[in-house]
């Protein structure tokens, strides 16, 4: 297959090195020049610098891995030209052109996977499976907690011009640390309605918001709570599940997590495959794709899944502090 990566910023990168460790090697690459990262590993791949150029090479697929809020300046013309997608989370930093996407993506048949990797992480995969099998029993409540250190989070870079802290670019934390927003959908099914607060609690001058708490209303009856900040040292990503016949506890930080019965107080952990490193979550996604390209297998992670994380976040950042909960931003 042929392989075009548009943005060639970390995720880029890392999406290339892991392409060619999977045996790929007709890769283009379409570059804007923007990145902070050295060019050495980049000078023996096919480079344009217009999207009309590297589209004329004629991939197979495109892996979208620009800022947020230039994702759809690709992926709708790779759409229209037959391409399929791996498109980096968030989908956008609004819905202006979504349903133009949409259509783009029914009209050419084209699958499109949405980069939310934490799917792929083996240990959240078995809570998931509990979740299913009925072991929580009822869900009584569900919380995830994401801190971050934003000038740890890119240090080749001065973080303030990082696409994370950039209005203009798609960045604050409730659209740039939205992988618990997704990975609650996946236990819990979609959300009915959502109420959140954001605000800028740190000592920067950001033009984003550092600050983040959602609460979300499921289609199963399950209520979920997000927190989320660019603060915190050292680091922390964790979550916690309880219900009336066991609860779960998962750090994002050593990857296991321990399952407690309610009633005899056993434990079970839950350990990571030997060997486990953070890019297994993105080896395992490129092959995902591959596989989905092929046919052979149905998006983990659909485009439906990524409009309505993204529906969900704009809800929060459109209206913020509300006394209950709001339906969610339509697709208009």
């Amino acid at each position: 297959m042929k392989f075009l990566i548009a943005g060639l910023g970390s995720i880029g990168r890392r999406h290339l090195r892991n392409l060619v460790a999977l045996g790929e090697q007709d890769i283009v690459l379409y570059r804007t020049g923007k990145s902070t990262l050295p060019d050495q590993e980049l000078a023996q791949y096919s480079t344009e610098d217009t999207l009309e150029g590297a589209l004329a090479h004629h991939p197979d697929a495109v892996i979208v891995s620009n800022p947020t809020a230039l994702h759809l300046d690709i992926a709708i013309p790779a759409a229209k030209a037959g391409c399929h997608l791996l498109l980096e989370k968030p989908i956008s930093h609004s819905l202006e052109r979504v349903k133009e996407l949409k259509r783009a993506v029914e009209e050419n048949r084209i699958q499109v996977l949405i980069g939310y990797q934490f799917r792929f992480h083996p240990v959240l995969r078995v809570i998931k499976k509990y979740i299913n099998e009925g072991k929580f029993g009822k869900v009584i409540q569900a919380r995830a907690h994401w801190g971050e250190y934003l000038p740890d989070w890119h240090p080749w870079e001065d973080y303030v011009d990082t696409y994370a802290a950039r209005k203009d670019l798609g960045g604050g934390v409730v659209l740039t640390l939205s992988h618990p927003i997704d990975y609650l959908n996946w236990f819990f099914g979609e959300a009915e309605r959502v109420w959140g607060w954001f605000a800028k609690k740190g000592d920067w001058d950001l033009a984003v918001e550092d600050t983040a708490e959602i609460t979300i209303l499921h289609n199963s009856d399950v209520i979920s709570s997000v927190h989320l900040d660019y603060l915190q040292r050292p680091v922390k990503h964790d979550l916690s599940i309880s219900g009336t016949k066991g609860s779960v506890y998962w750090s994002n930080m050593d990857g296991r997590a321990e399952f407690i019965e309610a009633e005899s107080g056993s434990k079970t952990p839950i350990y990571l495959p030997e060997g486990f490193e953070r890019n297994d979550l993105f080896l395992a996604e490129i092959e995902h794709f591959k596989e989905v390209i092929r046919g052979r297998a149905h998006p983990i992670c659909t485009l439906e899944d990524g409009i309505h994380d993204l529906q969900i976040a704009l809800t929060v950042l459109e209206h913020p502090g509300l006394e209950d909960f709001r339906p969610l931003i339509p697709l208009s």
